[in-house]
């Protein structure tokens, strides 16, 4: 059985790691690239690495910074933030990127997942998802979360795979920051429905809403941010404690 993958998450404003409740409240979380050699030390799967002003400010992702994390890890690495072209991610993978990670640019011009994924293979190519529950139906939110639209979670996870997408980032905005636990209901739905990797995002807690969303939820990869940036979870804890759940982890 493949191992589920632990993923801490650095979200970047203004060179700093952030976090926020719900997408807003942003508070300083430290230094990128000293949070992500740390990570890949005490055993993080993989990282991931959003400029998450790059689609509001209208940029692309800061590559200097890529450069510099790329240089402390050895655990694969996606970056995301302001990603809408091929000549854009080609310059990530060279600055040691493994995977890119697109969002409001794929949903506005659907043809880049194709592209991206003819160029470089869909194993490169994560589409994440921010999305909201709207009257009992889940709906694709944009640019950091603060544009609404019409679309449907579900339809569009199974475009964003029939174009070529080599995973889903799932991030429930409703949970986004809670420490309620992950949205178990929807991944389980994704996974059941998609035959390609579900990485939850959003309300991790505590080590048992990590146990939740991998038997409950079906995720391949569980991502998180503040739990692993304050020390409330130490990842090696948290291994363990699913190994001894028999939930197949790499320690």
């Amino acid at each position: 059985m493949l191992t589920k993958r632990i993923v801490p998450c650095l979200d970047i404003k203004n060179g700093r790691t952030v976090k926020g409740v719900n997408f807003v409240n942003l508070i300083d979380a430290g230094d990128p690239v000293v949070l992500a050699k740390q990570y890949a030390e005490l055993g993080a799967d993989e990282l991931v690495f959003l400029d998450i002003a790059a689609t509001l400010e209208n940029r692309g992702t800061t590559l200097d910074m890529v450069l510099k994390v790329a240089e402390q890890v050895n655990i694969p690495f996606t970056v995301g933030g302001g990603i809408s072209s091929v000549e854009h991610v080609d310059k990530l993978l060279q600055c040691g990127a493994d995977k890119v990670s697109i969002n409001s640019s794929a949903v506005k011009r659907p043809d880049l997942i194709n592209e991206l994924a003819d160029k470089f293979g869909s194993q490169c190519v994560v589409v994440a998802i921010d999305a909201k529950q709207i009257n009992g139906e889940w709906f694709v939110h944009l640019a950091g979360g603060t544009i609404p639209t019409d679309i449907k979670l579900f339809d569009w996870a199974k475009e964003v795979e029939k174009r070529g997408a080599g995973e889903i980032l799932f991030t429930s905005m409703d949970h986004d920051g809670t420490k309620a636990g992950f949205a178990n209901e929807a991944l389980a739905y994704l996974s059941k429905t998609l035959n390609i990797p579900i990485i939850a995002s959003g309300g991790a807690g505590s080590i048992e809403h990590f146990a939740d969303t991998f038997t409950k939820g079906k995720s391949d990869a569980a991502l998180a941010a503040s739990v692993f940036h304050f020390g409330e979870i130490p990842i090696l804890e948290l291994k363990e404690a699913l190994k001894k759940q028999n939930i197949p982890v790499r320690i």
